[in-house]
């Protein structure tokens, strides 16, 4: 069993939208920040968006105002919204949870989600 399972990937063409999502797997307690990481061919892995557990949320810049990061806490889940796609938003996305138990902290990667703007 996976502990982070994504979806929602897959080719659009630019100005359109995808969504993405990411369920929790019910073995991982204490869900703390979720974030969606991307990586393109060549690059490094790079955030894109994060929301604490609270819904405090940070985006980087490339994507303000373009892309929404929420989570719903009951079912351990975090979505991507992602609309005006470009075709620099094509990458691999990566969904990215952190965990607490006690003074440790756990970090947990999805597989990976390809998504591919077209012009």
């Amino acid at each position: 069993q996976e502990d982070l399972v994504e979806a929602g990937g897959g080719l659009a063409q630019a100005g359109r939208s995808l969504r993405l999502s990411c369920a929790a797997s019910g073995n991982i307690r204490n869900l703390n920040n979720m974030a969606w990481y991307r990586q393109a061919p060549g690059k490094q892995r790079d955030l894109v968006a994060r929301i604490t557990r609270g819904g405090g949320t940070t985006y980087a810049d490339s994507v303000k105002g373009r892309f929404t990061i929420s989570r719903d806490n009951a079912k351990n889940t975090v979505y991507l919204q992602m609309n005006s796609l470009k075709p620099e938003d094509t990458a691999v996305y990566y969904c990215n949870a952190d965990a607490r138990d006690g003074l440790l902290l756990y970090a947990y990667w999805g597989q990976g989600t390809q998504v591919t703007v077209s012009s």
